[in-house]
């Protein structure tokens, strides 16, 4: 399990301060600016430095500590993403996150609000997060894995499986490509909206 870091958010330093105020600025250009034009780009990359190759991330976007996040290649987050990265946010190469997905990797003590309580969210490689999906505090996405839209994930997600509700629970085991002819009935098609193959 994932050490669990407490920070009191009455006693940043000055530095911090700045920093989250740098952060809070530069989100509010991105959120303000053209798409497709090299202004948006430069502010996607100046926001997080560290991502890969042919990844991209899409306004409007909400981030707190997006200095947190580290975003490998051939990613994609849409429109609506909530990143609160306090206690850090991975997302490994090939991963698709839909519009309006939530990454919380911090929450709030129950008896002392002012500190919060972090916890490293991971997403494994070409995990794919369905839109409006919200994964909590020191979970971990496996590789491949599918989150259904809408889900709340409290728990780790094995690799190569679908989950989805609130709280999210496994609906099916992902075949390997080769098996990928077995049909799945065509309520899960129509409530997930994926097909029996993970592409």
């Amino acid at each position: 399990m994932n050490k669990e870091i407490r920070i009191d958010v009455t006693k940043q330093t000055e530095e911090e301060l700045a920093l989250a105020n740098e952060h809070a600025q530069l989100i509010f250009r991105f959120n303000n600016t053209m798409p497709g034009t090299a202004e948006y780009d430069e502010l996607m990359r100046e926001i997080f430095p560290t991502m890969g190759n042919n990844s991209r991330v899409e306004s409007p976007l909400t981030a707190i500590r997006p200095h947190m996040v580290r975003i490998g290649k051939n990613v994609v987050v849409m429109p609506g993403c909530l990143m609160m990265s306090a206690g850090g946010i991975t997302i490994d190469d090939g991963v698709m996150i839909a519009a309006n997905v939530q990454l919380i990797s911090n929450n709030h003590d129950f008896y002392e609000r002012q500190i919060i309580t972090c916890r490293p969210v991971h997403i494994g490689k070409n995990a794919w997060i369905g839109a409006g999906a919200t994964i909590l505090p020191g979970v971990t996405v496996g590789d491949n894995a599918v989150v259904g839209a809408g889900s709340v994930v409290t728990k780790d997600v094995a690799p190569d499986t679908i989950v989805a509700g609130n709280p999210a629970k496994l609906i099916k085991t992902i075949p390997p490509k080769s098996e990928c002819a077995v049909r799945i009935e065509e309520d899960e098609i129509s409530q997930l909206g994926l097909d029996s193959c993970s592409d």
